[in-house]
């Protein structure tokens, strides 16, 4: 008999809510180890630990995710112990994570081979850890097209190298495709939030995730290079006329992986450079630092907006 308040439609909803797992063998494990992250469900309470997260913010590297942490906690008002954020993942250099409130924030490094090892164990925690209704954005750098550098851009639909919204992968020797959904709502609501804030020019667009930073986006500046400038500004031009606004590396598997596990997820970063009128990054470093703090000032904003509405 289901308790007053506790109705079976209420239960169905809340385990709904929870971060699912597309892997029976899971349940089957006596422990799970979460290598990567120098974790594990039987040598962490990951329930005490993590079961509060409500949004997980992750980024490519560790001093940026830190940074973002220590302003998230400014804008929540949150004290941070001894005026610093620990890194959880102390046990291991391959991922920083730091945690303030029902905020998560981890480093995933570079392209998508590094994401996914990330997603994958980030995925088990919050799953172990019965973490729901969670919220998941990446936030970043990015080369735009044909969008002035410092534009912030919030990714509508992450697509691969020939436009097409999936991620593919071998597995078993088999072709696997996955959607990349990425969820509408949110969408809207980071733009109104960069609306709200109107610091800088912010747009929604295709996001293009490429294997490569060099040949993978058409640059002409690497080690190895079979095309000419035509032939480079015939594909960013094609990509454009795509709805492509901007390149990167992880979008297409961060989209994947959250859609798989009934994560709502978004991705908002900014662009360092048009590359329609070069290959290299060439702003000054406090410029570019200053870019980089836009996604970040957009996402704390959508944060503290959430909180102050839940």
């Amino acid at each position: 008999m289901a308790l007053p308040g506790t109705s079976a439609e209420q239960k169905e909803d809340r385990r709904e809510r929870l971060v699912q797992l597309c892997n029976p063998h899971i349940a089957t494990m006596k422990e799970d180890v979460l290598y990567h992250f120098s974790l594990s469900t039987s040598t962490h309470d990951l329930p005490a630990m993590f079961g509060d997260v409500k949004f997980v913010c992750v980024g490519g590297s560790p001093s940026r995710m830190k940074a973002f942490i220590k302003y998230v906690a400014t804008e929540l008002g949150l004290d941070l112990p001894g005026g610093d954020c620990p890194n959880i993942c102390v046990g291991t250099d391959r991922y920083a994570m730091f945690k303030v409130g029902p905020v998560l924030s981890v480093s995933h490094g570079m392209g998508i081979p590094s994401i996914a090892i990330m997603l994958h164990e980030l995925l088990k925690l919050l799953h172990h850890a019965r973490c729901s209704r969670v919220t998941a954005i990446r936030i970043g750098t990015s080369g735009g097209i044909g969008l002035e550098p410092g534009s912030v851009v919030i990714t509508q639909q992450a697509v691969d190298a020939c436009f097409q919204p999936e991620f593919e992968q071998v597995v078993l020797g088999k072709r696997v495709v996955r959607s990349t959904h990425l969820d509408a709502r949110l969408v809207q609501e980071l733009m109104q939030c960069s609306a709200d804030l109107d610091e800088f020019p912010t747009v929604v667009g295709n996001t293009m995730c490429t294997l490569d930073f060099y040949e993978g986006q058409g640059r002409l500046d690497g080690a190895l290079c079979c095309y000419t400038e035509q032939d480079k500004q015939e594909y960013l031009r094609a990509a454009h006329a795509a709805g492509v606004r901007n390149i990167e590396m992880e979008s297409s598997v961060f989209a994947a992986m959250c859609s798989a596990c009934g994560l709502p997820a978004a991705v908002v970063c900014v662009t360092l450079l048009d590359r329609l009128q070069g290959d290299q990054i060439r702003s000054p470093h406090e410029v570019l630092a200053e870019y980089q703090q836009r996604p970040q000032r957009l996402v704390g904003h959508f944060i503290k907006k959430s909180l102050a509405g839940a």
